[in-house]
């Protein structure tokens, strides 16, 4: 017998928590993104204002991001011009240290910067399984994805260069050059 949502609404989270489609999925981890900016907010010291800023603008993103499927379509394409430009910003502050692959390292809010960037990867693949189901997926949300996620990998980097964390560089012995 198929699972069903209470009449108690206090034992409901989500009225479509019980989806089989993976439309709820993205749904779920845009939520989820949506928390872990939050969370980065929370632990964001005074020095990292422009962060801050960026990343209370971003915020709001991840939850249109999460309705903009099944309800309208809430990403503009000024919204990934703005982002760009930010991500823009913060590369070119690296000072050529932007095309390394590193360990995923650092001090709050490193951590959570890493979980936000794979949760907007699980959103990516959940829109790709959504498109396969036949529901259509506006270009744009996959960018934005792809975008937020390339901006949190580019952040840590900044806020670790900034607090004068050396990165562990990664070498991979599955993709270089054999020995």
């Amino acid at each position: 017998m198929p699972l069903k949502l209470s009449k108690n609404l206090d034992e409901v989270c989500y009225p479509f928590i019980q989806e089989t489609s993976y439309l709820c999925d993205f749904e779920v981890l845009t939520d989820e993104l949506c928390a872990l900016i939050g969370a980065v907010l929370a632990y964001l010291s005074e020095d990292m204002a422009d962060i801050r800023k960026d990343l209370e603008q971003l915020q709001p993103l991840a939850f249109h991001l999460n309705g903009s499927v099944r309800g309208r379509l809430a990403i503009e394409e000024a919204d990934l011009c703005w982002l760009n430009a930010r991500l823009e910003h913060y590369r070119n502050t690296l000072q050529g240290q932007q095309h390394r692959f590193v360990l995923p390292r650092g001090d709050a809010p490193v951590p959570q910067l890493n979980q936000a960037r794979s949760a907007a990867k699980k959103a990516i693949r959940a829109l790709v399984r959504v498109d396969q189901e036949g529901i259509e997926v506006a270009p744009i949300l996959p960018r934005l994805c792809n975008l937020m996620c390339n901006f949190f990998f580019y952040l840590t980097l900044v806020v670790n260069q900034r607090r004068g964390f050396v990165e562990t560089e990664f070498v991979s012995k599955s993709y270089g050059p054999h020995r």
